[in-house]
């Protein structure tokens, strides 16, 4: 049995859609809401022959990917996050990149050569990797209006995957992967009335006009931190809102903080733009913290720390 693990965000879900359109096979999905990455011990050593890792951190996967190895699961693991020590074994091939301008969809299209590389620039664009996504559909010689199109639909994916379980959600990952992979180019889904792109576009569109009254917690020279009430709408807009923030003030880090149901922090970092590193590092001085350089988070950020993790993201980039 074949099992694809994948990050239920943009990045996660169309890099299996590159992959499973060039190299069709039947397979049992694991994925889940974007923040649910400890994903690969889900997947039941007994029963697997081989597994494909896509947009989720070695680091953070680590133990179960040695339990597989043990096994003689053959694993293919394509990710851009902290990979933190790499195990050598035979049944293992990595193609790990941790620069903070790639991201997984976009090795995936380098090691498929660029066959589906319209699907490759919407992902960059659903991760916030702009210059990216543009550079490339630039090479291919993609017009303006329909990189606006891919980038579109690289938001609304992304934005899908955020939530603090899979009931936030509109679309289970794995289902939406399903309908996605039935389109070679998304173009076509776009331009396809009945696919899932207008259902995300009217979700994101009032989701987003919510998120504009978000209070500001703190606004000084090197960062911006902004509160979310503790509501479905507000959890499904935390990452997407802190990209928009992060492209209106380039020079600033940008921190989104949802409130839980224990009254804890949900919280998401964004790099500047203009400085993309220490994201990750930042967060990871927290528990339940990781991430990227340019992005990563907190599950669950206790209120009495908030104040200590403002003042290490103000002080961060300050320096």
């Amino acid at each position: 049995m074949h099992f694809d693990v994948f990050n239920g965000d943009a990045d996660g879900i169309i890099a299996l859609v590159q992959l499973r359109l060039a190299q069709p096979k039947e397979s049992q999905l694991i994925t889940g809401v974007k923040r649910d990455i400890s994903l690969l011990k889900q997947v039941r050593a007994q029963e697997a022959e081989s597994a494909t890792v896509l947009d989720i951190s070695l680091e953070k996967n680590s133990e179960a990917l040695q339990s597989l190895l043990a096994h003689g699961v053959e694993v293919l693991y394509v990710d851009h996050h902290r990979a933190g020590d790499i195990p050598r074994d035979d049944k293992l091939k990595t193609i790990i990149n941790t620069d903070a301008n790639t991201c997984t969809s976009l090795l995936v299209n380098e090691l498929l050569k660029g066959k589906y590389v319209n699907w490759a620039i919407a992902a960059a664009f659903g991760d916030n990797m702009k210059a990216a996504a543009r550079a490339l559909a630039q090479e291919v010689g993609l017009p303006k209006a329909q990189q606006d199109l891919l980038e579109a639909l690289g938001i609304y994916i992304n934005y899908n995957g955020y939530g603090r379980d899979l009931d936030d959600l509109h679309f289970h990952p794995a289902e939406l992967f399903k309908l996605l992979v039935k389109y070679t180019d998304p173009l076509e889904l776009i331009a396809d009335s009945n696919s899932v792109f207008a259902t995300l576009q009217s979700a994101y569109q009032q989701d987003m006009a919510k998120a504009e009254s978000a209070r500001v917690l703190f606004d000084g020279p090197s960062c911006k931190v902004v509160l979310l009430a503790d509501e479905a709408w507000a959890r499904r807009v935390s990452g997407v809102f802190g990209n928009e923030l992060a492209n209106a003030s380039p020079d600033k880090a940008h921190a989104v903080l949802t409130l839980n149901a224990d009254l804890s922090y949900t919280v998401s970092v964004r790099a500047p733009l203009n400085n993309k590193q220490g994201a990750d590092n930042i967060c990871v001085q927290f528990p339940t913290g990781g991430g990227r350089a340019a992005a990563a988070g907190i599950n669950h950020l206790p209120q009495e720390k908030l104040e200590a993790f403002i003042e290490a993201v103000s002080k961060y980039y300050l320096a």
